[in-house]
């Protein structure tokens, strides 16, 4: 009998030391948290954006918009993912900050120059600055932006700038080495380029690059004021013969990667880094994507007979300064006369160009890592 309830007792501590190790596994999740009731973890939320962007499939600032994508859905394990709309498939390009805004479209990429007074800080960057390269304007655009934060941004959440490389003079016929060869000369120029044609001497002629070609072929106009890239990606070496290269009244195209404020303020805060992050990889590769357009394009102008590159002398580069000045200190001022610091962001903008033409990288460098780099994904 004794043998018997002692036999019990033992049963009755084993079954009760079972059920309480059954209650602490129970009481964790398997990650290791505290218990749901269900013992299981809940789902990551995910989220779809549109992006709309302005620039053709095939374009370098469009592959670089499907590789930024990319890495923010690889660095959100698949929560964030993309519906891309290049080639202004959804607004028209000076529609798109609005856009953005209104949220007809959550992401979008464009110029600011497309919306004339509605940046009149970051309108500054445009100007006859004397960017050097694309590399330069673009990191200076940056460094601009992260220095004052323009409130004309506020509506939405910046993600990085791009800035094309220098505006330059291109002639079919006569040239240009001085500041006393471009009087006079009708040549094709809008926004910024058109106010700096005239500063120059020279008689403006409104017109979009994809007429420029053939206005120049027929000698309707006797050149263009636009950044090298034209050269090439317009096919506009087969018809220009003298290329000035004007670096010291560069001006450039600022352009703006930006999302719509509502969208961003829902991410999760570990979603805004990934994009932070990322964005912040992607201003140096915009640089490199500007001066390497611009380097092929002089390597493919130089291909076609008897083309000829003008380097301004000291004295020439002094003056068309100079000549050009009227224009960016009417853009400060507008920029005063709102109440904004436009004394301050000039002199800032200044020191930065200064700074990235010293330390930035060879427009000839910026083209071999994007041809070694640059590749849509999944090819």
């Amino acid at each position: 009998m004794r043998k018997v309830l002692a036999i019990a007792v033992v049963l009755a501590v084993i079954v009760g030391a079972f059920g309480v190790a059954l209650a602490a596994c129970g009481s964790e999740t398997p990650g290791g948290g505290e218990g749901n009731g269900g013992g299981t973890t809940a789902p990551a939320e995910t989220f779809k954006f549109t992006y709309n962007n302005f620039f053709p499939p095939t374009h370098n600032c469009s592959i670089m918009a499907e590789m930024w994508m990319k890495e923010i859905t690889d660095g959100t394990n698949g929560n964030v993912t993309f519906e891309y709309l290049p080639g202004a498939s959804l607004t028209t390009p000076d529609k798109v900050y609005d856009g953005v805004v209104t949220g007809i479209s959550d992401i979008g990429m464009s110029c600011v120059a497309y919306t004339p007074g509605l940046f009149p800080l970051t309108e500054i960057v445009d100007n006859p600055q004397g960017y050097p390269s694309g590399y330069a304007a673009t990191m200076a655009s940056n460094d601009y932006y992260n220095e004052f934060k323009p409130a004309e941004f506020d509506q939405t959440h910046v993600f990085y700038f791009y800035a094309t490389g220098p505006q330059v003079l291109f002639t079919t016929k006569k040239k240009v080495a001085t500041l006393a060869d471009v009087k006079g000369l009708v040549i094709r120029s809008t926004g910024v380029g058109a106010a700096i044609a005239k500063a120059l001497g020279a008689e403006g002629y409104a017109a979009p690059q994809n007429e420029a070609y053939e206005l120049m072929s027929k000698g309707v106009i006797a050149g263009s004021i636009a950044p090298r890239e034209v050269l090439l990606g317009w096919k506009q070496a087969e018809v220009v013969k003298y290329l000035t290269n004007c670096f010291s009244i560069g001006s450039v195209t600022n352009m703006y990667v930006v999302m719509n404020k509502a969208k961003w303020d829902a991410l999760p805060e570990e979603y805004q880094k990934v994009f932070n992050d990322v964005s912040a990889k992607y201003v140096e590769i915009a640089a490199k994507v500007a001066s390497a357009y611009d380097y092929d394009a002089v390597e493919f102008f130089k291909q076609q007979p008897g083309r000829e590159e003008i380097n301004l002398s000291e004295a020439e580069a002094a003056a068309w300064s100079a000549a050009v000045k009227p224009v960016v200190d009417k853009a400060v001022q507008t920029a005063n006369d709102k109440g904004l610091p436009g004394d301050d962001a000039e002199a800032f903008l200044l020191e930065r160009i200064k700074y990235w033409t010293d330390n930035g990288v060879s427009d000839a460098d910026c083209s071999a890592w994007i041809k070694e780099n640059l590749k849509a994904p999944g090819k």
